[in-house]
């Protein structure tokens, strides 16, 4: 796993009500295939690192041409600061998220956009996803990542905003992590038992080229003219 050119981009700026939000972007390069990395995708929950990830649930799903659609909810919790407890009540501190996903075999990517669909008003969370296969080594993938955090609390909106986009980098560090965990559960054995099969194929190659060898040593023995 490579973690790449994250940064943070500050564009708030108070106008009465509103704020024009803060950004968030990186890349994380996972030295897997995209086919392992699609195939762990629908398989990211549970695992260690994502403990915050209460509950998924598929809303809809449907195929169109060789683009697969998907929606999902998810809750997670929603720990909040102190200072946050004004604007945020304790019966919404687990938050709805939806995720809408698109896998398309043909150009061997998944894209994902994701929400939070309750507490808009204090802040609003939107996050995009590329998985893609990298164009410097075609056996690893690439994911790019963006967040965009606004909330129209006035006089508090960049502190919560500030909040938003830490949150986010926490939480992304943890759901490479979770990612990797999941990648190495499905295929590290997979890859564990085809270094063996070719460490055998291997043994098995040396010890026939040695009988072949011995035998070709035997033979030329035999043929040798013994002394009279």
């Amino acid at each position: 796993m490579k973690v790449t050119n994250w940064k943070a981009a500050d564009s708030s700026k108070e106008k009465s009500t509103a704020t024009m939000g803060k950004f968030y972007g990186g890349a994380v390069t996972y030295k897997w295939n995209w086919d392992q990395v699609a195939q762990a995708f629908w398989q990211r929950y549970p695992n260690p690192y994502s403990k915050h990830v209460l509950t998924e649930d598929i809303l809809s799903r449907h195929v169109e041409g060789n683009r697969l659609y998907t929606r999902r909810l998810m809750i997670k919790t929603n720990p909040v600061p102190k200072w946050g407890e004004r604007f945020i009540p304790s019966s919404a501190r687990n938050m709805c998220i939806l995720e809408e996903s698109v896998v398309d075999a043909s150009s061997r990517t998944i894209t994902t956009y994701t929400r939070n669909i309750a507490m808009q008003n204090v802040m609003n969370v939107e996050e995009k996803c590329v998985y893609r296969v990298n164009p410097e080594n075609n056996r690893w993938t690439v994911c790019e990542k963006y967040a965009w955090v606004t909330s129209s609390v006035f006089g508090f909106g960049s502190a919560i905003q500030a909040y938003g986009i830490d949150r986010f980098r926490k939480n992304a560090t943890k759901a490479t992590r979770g990612y990797e965990f999941v990648l190495e559960r499905l295929f590290m054995p997979v890859l564990h038992q085809q270094l063996s099969s070719r460490d055998k194929l291997k043994d098995k190659a040396i010890k026939v080229a040695q009988a072949a060898k011995d035998k070709a040593k035997d033979s030329i023995s035999t043929a040798r003219p013994q002394p009279s």
